[in-house]
């Protein structure tokens, strides 16, 4: 069976520099906390994240993901695969992993100067799971969605966003 590779977006115009922005999501521990929380959409679980000595602030640079959703015991191994300060970012899964809706993925931060501000894009394109990926097809984009609208409600909350407006395409 083919898969299809999913892709959802959001941005945000939030203000401040694209410098102090980037330096805010660039600390990924930081940006990623959302998964740190017990949730909701998490089934009750967290993630901890760990990262190597590049602090996932450099091309190469190993962020690993481990914890529980739902009971079930989750893993990944993300690697960055494009860092360009103040600008981009990009990493991807790695490896084995083992994730509940979704598979293998690449996410990604673009910050373009607005005014005094920044556009920040944040967006993902992500596989179905290999195991079970009806459980991708009816939960996959509303984790997506959420997982974006987390990074975008932390760097918002960190610096006051402004606007938000987000759009989901299947591709493949």
């Amino acid at each position: 069976m083919k898969m299809t590779r999913r892709h959802y977006e959001n941005t945000a115009l939030i203000p401040a520099s694209a410098e102090e922005l980037f330096a805010y999501i660039d600390d990924h521990t930081r940006f990623s906390s959302h998964m740190s929380k017990s949730s909701w959409m998490m089934g009750g679980g967290r993630m901890d994240v760990s990262v190597d000595e590049g602090r996932g602030q450099r091309v190469g640079s190993h962020i690993g993901l481990g914890g529980t959703a739902f009971g079930v015991q989750l893993y990944l191994d993300e690697v960055v695969t494009r860092h360009e300060p103040p600008r981009l970012k990009e990493w991807e899964t790695a490896g084995d992993l083992k994730l509940l809706v979704v598979g293998h993925y690449r996410m990604g931060i673009e910050i373009t100067p607005r005014g005094p501000g920044s556009l920040m894009r944040v967006y993902i394109d992500y596989d179905l799971p290999t195991t079970n990926a009806w459980l991708g097809r009816l939960f996959g984009g509303m984790y997506a969605a959420w997982c974006v609208g987390q990074m975008i409600k932390g760097a918002g909350g960190q610096f006051k966003e402004k606007s938000v407006a987000g759009r989901q395409v299947e591709t493949g």
